[in-house]
């Protein structure tokens, strides 16, 4: 081509060449709900193979270039906004029957449910149910006879009274048997004449001497060595037991004395303890102690005598002469 015709073909293509801002808009494809054909899979290169990896399934290409995208299939993929084929199985396999609509299926308690096979040991696989623990066995119920021979060996043990209670709880007996059985025991020691006597005393049963027994049973222990209270702690637990509880200056006011050393005395010997503070004060409070009722027989503090019989006439004029 000679230089002319060079030239005349150059102006020709610059005389017919149209902008891009004026070149006419292609026509739009149609929509369709067809999804679109795939393009055929490119074959692979045979060198290729050694260079697989057997833990993605991709190909490594050595060279850099990107690796070769698996073909789409039209009839196995969705469209879309339409599920996968098989997710409402899948779906409904992972939930359950059971589970709310909307949602995953709630954590399933098997706290209250037995342990069938698929617990610890059983077939894999199944859900584990937990095993009901065995319910325990009823205590034998005794007979009378063996009921009171039991009672009478733990009332030869102890030490201070028992309650009915504490009995049953150890015997394994209904409470409602405990009582008239004791009951039953005692009427039958005093019905023989025994030497000592079931007594109730301090809220609980315990055996004791009979009272007519008294100086036989002192000549033996005491072998002639008592230790008495004095006077002014007779009186100081005497002033306790009826104004219980009471502080310090309360029973000094009442006896007109000191009475801290014969408190501390009563303290010692386990006849007197605290009892907590007072609210106005904040001065300590005494009360008698379950062995004050158990040295004197008595089952509370409400069997105490009344004291209007041992006062005296003039009382009343006596009070007056104090002030």
């Amino acid at each position: 081509m000679s230089d002319e015709e060079r030239r005349d073909s150059l102006a020709d293509q610059a005389a017919a060449w149209i902008p891009p801002w004026e070149r006419p808009t292609p026509p739009k494809p149609a929509v369709t709900d067809e999804p679109p054909a795939a393009p055929p899979a490119a074959a692979e290169p045979a060198i290729l193979d050694t260079y697989r990896s057997p833990r993605t399934e991709t190909f490594q290409d050595p060279v850099g270039e990107s690796p070769a995208e698996p073909a789409v299939e039209p009839e196995t993929s969705p469209r879309a906004g339409e599920p996968a084929p098989g997710a409402d199985e899948a779906v409904d396999e992972a939930v359950g029957p059971d589970a709310p609509s909307g949602g995953l299926a709630a954590p399933h308690d098997t706290s209250g449910e037995p342990e069938g096979e698929g617990g610890a040991g059983g077939v894999p696989g199944k859900r584990g149910r937990r095993r009901a623990a065995p319910a325990p066995e009823p205590a034998p119920v005794l007979d009378d006879a063996e009921l009171r021979g039991a009672l009478e060996a733990i009332l030869l043990v102890v030490d201070q009274p028992v309650s009915e209670l504490a009995l049953a709880q150890v015997l394994e007996q209904s409470p409602e048997r405990i009582g008239p059985m004791l009951d039953e025991i005692a009427a039958g020691y005093t019905a023989a004449g025994h030497g000592f006597e079931l007594r109730r005393a301090a809220g609980g049963w315990r055996l004791y001497t009979r009272p007519e027994y008294a100086t036989y049973v002192e000549r033996f222990v005491l072998e002639g060595q008592s230790v008495r209270l004095t006077q002014a702690a007779l009186e100081t637990l005497a002033v306790i037991a009826y104004k219980q509880p009471v502080t310090r200056s309360r029973i000094s006011a009442i006896r007109g004395v000191n009475c801290d050393g014969v408190i501390r005395t009563l303290v010692s010997r386990g006849l007197v303890e605290e009892c907590g503070t007072e609210a106005d004060s904040g001065a300590f409070l005494y009360r008698t102690t379950t062995m004050f009722l158990e040295k004197l027989g008595l089952n509370s503090v409400d069997d105490l005598p009344p004291l209007a019989p041992f006062l005296p006439d003039d009382v009343e004029e006596l009070a007056d002469a104090t002030r």
